[in-house]
């Protein structure tokens, strides 16, 4: 008589050395580490019946790439734009989405709204393992929101509510933190009750085509909590961000399988919940732009759209021997590196000052192609003279002051034109691409900074890169 499967067990694994002990323990006997023993579940394997030893007896089999079908994605709107935009045009049937952030940014809300909007036509399911179903509710009623199709359901066992999946095609998991699975001994929100969990989802939303979304929270560094497998698991890993004071929010997306991983979304709090915001100057542009000196605004590429971003600076002379440099939204290095370049290439001097740059809007800027816009707001705030308004910045800064061709020029003037602006500063190597809106906006092309602080009247550059 065979022999009966055993139920799956647990042992705790070091995370730095990998020793196993069955219990845990404070100190890893082998490596001497401190709070390094992690719970991890151990499955038995059942052993290979002779019968399926043998060559013609493999289930799958590897395929040409010539043999290989497309499978169509299936995406649903989830009635707001900038969410759908951020996912890459909709949601995708069958995927795992995280969502994260700080709490009180929004993200129940957020997700409770797309809930009751999927539900005017589909059977979902909203998970509150932190939150009373009442509780919810309430949220549902101050939002204006109301659907049978909507199911509530208050549950911190995970194998309860795989229990409640029958016919559900969305369900909402709030949050994955609070979760926990009975195969395991150790709380929930650990490490290995995070990981088994979100592998226990992963593998039910592939089998039964449901799609999850699933709340993260994260830590006081601003990453997820948990191990990085839970990134991983996922198809698709977005952040809320902002302050939440501030109206404001804005929806990156740092993962994605079935879209654009760049991709900003823009939304705005309100007594009606979270709206999509579509006409960006409010939040990346000021209104004082071009009256004080030390601000310019360069079109940024993000995901598939682009946008209209102001980059501010202040310069303050230092009482200290050290010189302060400050970054929000731009690489600190990057900051360094430019400081260099306009004290060498063009003789504007920073050692004895205090340097503080900002990016409008709390968006983060990593492209290349703000270099040149940085540059031209640190020159204005040492010359102390403003930057038109009406004007825009865009090229990628090298170490001898030479301004790099950038990717996208075309879709960044045409963004320019379409916010107002009326000249354009960019570089010489892409004057080419975008000479079809040379009588629509001025275009002038520059081959070194020291070029473009004399075409702003900033500071006449004291070599030979002019």
């Amino acid at each position: 008589m065979p022999s009966k499967i055993k139920a799956p067990t647990s042992q705790f694994v070091c995370s730095t050395c990998g020793y196993t002990a069955p219990k845990w323990l404070g100190k890893c006997p082998d490596c001497g580490n401190f709070n390094t023993m992690q719970e991890e579940l151990v499955r038995p394997v059942e052993t290979a019946s002779p019968l399926r030893t043998g060559v013609s007896q493999i289930k799958t089999r590897a395929l040409p790439l010539s043999k290989i079908g497309y499978e169509k994605f299936e995406r649903e709107k989830s009635g707001i734009g900038e969410f759908d935009t951020v996912l890459g045009g909709g949601i995708v049937r069958g995927s795992l989405v995280l969502l994260g952030g700080d709490p009180g940014i929004g993200k129940s809300t957020l997700l409770t709204q797309v809930s009751a909007h999927l539900a005017q036509t589909k059977k979902v399911l909203y998970v509150s393992a932190e939150e009373s179903c009442s509780q919810v509710k309430m949220r549902c009623d101050r939002l204006g929101l109301n659907s049978d199709n909507l199911l509530l359901l208050n549950e911190t066992c995970l194998e309860d509510i795989e229990t409640n999946l029958d016919g559900v095609e969305f369900v909402v998991i709030d949050s994955v933190q609070a979760i926990y699975t009975e195969t395991l001994s150790s709380a929930a929100g650990s490490v290995g009750q995070v990981r088994e969990c979100a592998a226990k989802l992963m593998r039910i939303a592939k089998s039964k085509n449901i799609t999850f979304f699933i709340i993260g929270h994260v830590t006081k560094e601003g990453a997820l909590a948990g191990p990085k497998v839970l990134e991983h698991i996922m198809d698709t890993v977005l952040y809320f961000e902002g302050q939440p004071e501030d109206n404001f929010k804005l929806l990156r997306a740092v993962k994605n399988r079935f879209g654009s991983a760049q991709e900003v979304g823009v939304f705005e709090m309100t007594g009606e919940g979270v709206k999509s915001v579509s006409d960006y100057s409010a939040l990346f542009l000021s209104e004082t732009r071009g009256v004080a000196a030390g601000s310019a605004v360069t079109p940024s590429e993000s995901g598939n759209r682009c946008m209209s971003v102001e980059i501010q600076t202040l310069i303050s002379r230092t009482a200290y021997g050290m010189p302060r440099r400050m970054s929000l939204g731009v690489d600190y290095n990057k900051l360094v590196v430019l400081i260099a370049v306009l004290e060498k290439r063009c003789g504007i001097p920073f050692f004895n000052a205090d340097v503080y740059i900002n990016a409008m809007g709390g968006i983060k800027l990593n492209e290349p192609s703000v270099d040149l816009a940085i540059c031209a707001a640190l020159a204005s705030a040492a010359s102390d003279v403003p930057i038109d308004k009406y004007t825009a910045v865009f090229g990628e800064v090298g170490l001898t002051g030479e301004i790099r061709p950038v990717t996208y020029a075309e879709k960044r003037v045409n963004e320019c034109l379409k916010t107002g602006f009326k000249r354009v500063i960019l570089p010489a190597k892409n004057l080419k691409a975008c000479q079809k809106y040379a009588d629509k906006i001025e275009l002038i092309p520059v081959q070194y900074v020291g070029q473009m602080v004399k075409e702003l009247g900033l500071r006449a550059a004291t070599t030979k890169n002019e």
